[in-house]
């Protein structure tokens, strides 16, 4: 496929609204086209952006599958995600296309980590409960069997995914004394498992067995939607708690609120859904369920740095370099 010239000041896209210091620099580098009502886009209004863009910078709402990539004209070259994640972008059809799609990473990773510690933290002890109560007004006062928890310190601690944002939880979860363990594609060095503590397990399953509490830092693909199923909750067992910030399809819903419902596992702490931003109902009326609003990046200094990112990357690509977060085969 002959590649058309890159422009010295492409036409981008943007899909969603960016912090107001990134747009404004987007303006003075290239000929941007923004979002100013944050409205998320439609398959129909995608269409239309990327009819007319050299480059489309999406996010994690806008869904960018085989058809839509097919459908792009040559003149779409890049793809510059506004997120680490990338799961909702087809990069086969990107691929074939020849078109570059980059991301987001490592700025993200102090922020997830902070958040998935809270929500270990919230789970068990029950934090949200204990706000609404107070709320209600119905709190009668302290008293010795009132709103009691489960202590997390000495528990063990599985991680699912051990990359930048794992590393970074096992960094924070260790301090409140917990155990390390982790199931990743590849074992990390010896020497940062002495440092974290912690211990590897080359099956999933095995590591489910021996933890109380499974959070998830693995990016979504094909090959980890639905990971975590009905046999895999009962692995963590009735004691056990799920701590999901990496991506909602990674965990079967169905089988989720069911393990959630029957008392299968004690409880969980969510930042993201398969359809967000719908929640199942049945989700949210459970009590043993702390549920955030995709809260993992919302700092104002990680939403500027992905910017910033985003920013640099089509400028290496405009440059006529491979962008510095380009998303690479071995990803697929």
């Amino acid at each position: 496929m002959a590649h058309t010239a890159r422009p010295s000041r492409p036409r981008v896209t943007v899909t969603r609204t960016l912090p107001q210091a990134i747009e404004a620099r987007m303006a003075e580098l290239f000929d941007a086209v923004l979002n100013p009502d944050d409205a998320p886009m439609g398959r129909d209004a995608l269409v239309a952006a990327m009819a007319d863009a050299d480059v489309l910078v999406p996010t994690v709402t806008d869904r960018i599958d085989a058809a839509l990539i097919e459908a792009a004209p040559e003149r779409l070259r890049l793809i510059a995600n506004y997120g680490a994640g990338h799961g909702h972008i087809d990069l086969k059809a990107a691929r074939a296309r020849g078109i570059t799609v980059t991301n987001t990473p490592g700025v993200l990773t102090e922020d997830t980590a902070d958040m998935a510690m809270a929500l270990i933290l919230a789970a068990p002890r029950r934090l949200i409960e204990g706000d609404k109560l107070v709320r209600s007004g119905a709190w009668s006062g302290w008293c010795p069997t009132g709103m009691r928890g489960h202590r997390i310190g000495g528990r063990k601690l599985g991680i699912l995914g051990m990359g930048r944002i794992g590393q970074a939880v096992a960094q924070r979860a260790r301090a409140f004394g917990l155990q390390i363990h982790y199931h990743n594609r590849h074992r990390i060095p010896e020497v940062a498992e002495a440092q974290l503590g912690a211990t590897f397990h080359a099956d999933l399953d095995t590591m489910l067995a021996a933890v109380d509490i499974l959070t998830i830092h693995t990016p979504h693909s094909a090959s980890t939607g639905g990971l975590i199923d009905a046999r895999r909750l009962d692995l963590l067992g009735a004691e056990g708690w799920l701590i999901n910030t990496a991506r909602g399809e990674i965990v079967d819903p169905e089988a989720l609120v069911h393990a959630l419902t029957e008392g299968r596992i004690a409880g969980a702490g969510l930042d993201v859904y398969v359809d967000e931003p719908a929640v199942d109902p049945r989700l949210v009326a459970l009590d043993n369920v702390v549920l955030l609003p995709h809260l993992g990046s919302a700092t104002f200094e990680g939403r500027e740095a992905m910017g910033q990112k985003v920013i640099t990357n089509i400028r290496s690509w405009v440059d006529g370099h491979r962008p510095p977060d380009q998303v690479l085969e071995g990803w697929l």
